[in-house]
């Protein structure tokens, strides 16, 4: 088309690599866009407050008790876990446009491989801590062992998940202080919001006080509270008294009741419960372990 000999014999490098080199690209953008569209797709939650299809395969053991923040919970969820899956989508699509543009370059690849492969190895030895938190991140969220609204011990903090990232924790203690924990420094976690809980209520009496008597009291007023509203709605099984915990100088002899609640509840009910024990004993003249040491109770 010119009739130069210069353009003709470096056509194939003018024109043809990078038209290819610009297709490549070009496709990658695509496949990367239609990736991450479907991505969205499957992490977008339903209406009606229904689990986003992503999460739909694994396990959850979020509480329904959670109400509003258990939709919170599984879209927080359900973004992080899409935000890996965009993160290694693009990663798989745009490597393999770079290396099959290096290959059109006509680069040796062999090389390349190698030395991104030590590079790799003493990037992720420099970041070994990065790495921890984010794959222990991952597998948190896979596994759904805690999330938005669970109430946790971590070990070194205790307190009410706020947010789950990939590689922090946040979460707020009982004192309002906001504690930001390492994934990758979790070795151990107690979740009081899975399943149920136990609402465990040990009280105390005096050594002259009639334990059937008291056993009776407990049985009976912790009936009445769990039948009741607003208690009846946290209670999932009868309470169980089980009797003398223990007897101590100090506590005088505790007796022990135990009520199966729904999960988070166990603290508004051992409070309920205590109050109202405590009230009937009174009434009923059972004397406390302070009074231990007077005849009668008197």
């Amino acid at each position: 088309m010119t009739h130069n000999n210069w353009f003709a014999q470096s056509a194939d490098w003018l024109v043809a690599k990078p038209l290819t080199i610009l297709l490549i690209l070009v496709v990658a953008m695509v496949l990367r866009s239609i990736a991450r569209r479907l991505i969205d797709k499957l992490t977008r939650a339903n209406s009606g407050g229904k689990v986003p299809a992503l999460l739909r395969p694994l396990k959850e053991r979020a509480p329904q008790a959670l109400g509003s923040l258990l939709s919170e919970r599984r879209a927080q969820r359900a973004k992080t876990i899409g935000s890996v899956f965009k993160s290694i989508t693009s990663v798989l699509v745009f490597g393999t446009a770079f290396m099959m543009i290096l290959a059109e370059l006509g680069v040796n690849l062999a090389p390349v491989l190698a030395s991104a492969g030590i590079l790799g190895v003493a990037i992720g030895f420099g970041a070994q801590n990065v790495v921890k938190d984010f794959l222990s991140g991952v597998f948190m969220m896979l596994e759904d062992q805690y999330g938005v609204g669970d109430v946790v011990d971590v070990g070194e903090a205790s307190g009410t998940v706020e947010a789950v990232g990939l590689r922090i924790t946040t979460m707020r203690d009982v004192n309002g202080t906001v504690w930001y924990v390492r994934n990758g420094e979790i070795l151990r976690v107690g979740n009081s919001s899975q399943g149920f809980a136990v609402a465990v209520v040990d009280v105390p009496i005096g050594y002259g006080a009639d334990v059937e008597q008291a056993t009776g009291i407990i049985d009976r007023v912790a009936t009445e509270v769990s039948d009741n509203e607003p208690m009846s709605n946290d209670v999932l099984e009868p309470p169980e008294v089980l009797g003398v915990e223990r007897v101590s100088a100090s506590e005088g002899i505790m007796l022990r009741l135990t009520v199966k609640v729904r999960p988070g509840r166990q603290w508004a009910v051992q409070r309920a419960l205590r109050a109202r024990i405590m009230a009937a004993f009174e009434d009923a003249g059972i004397p406390g372990p302070l009074v231990r040491g007077f005849p009668n109770g008197e």
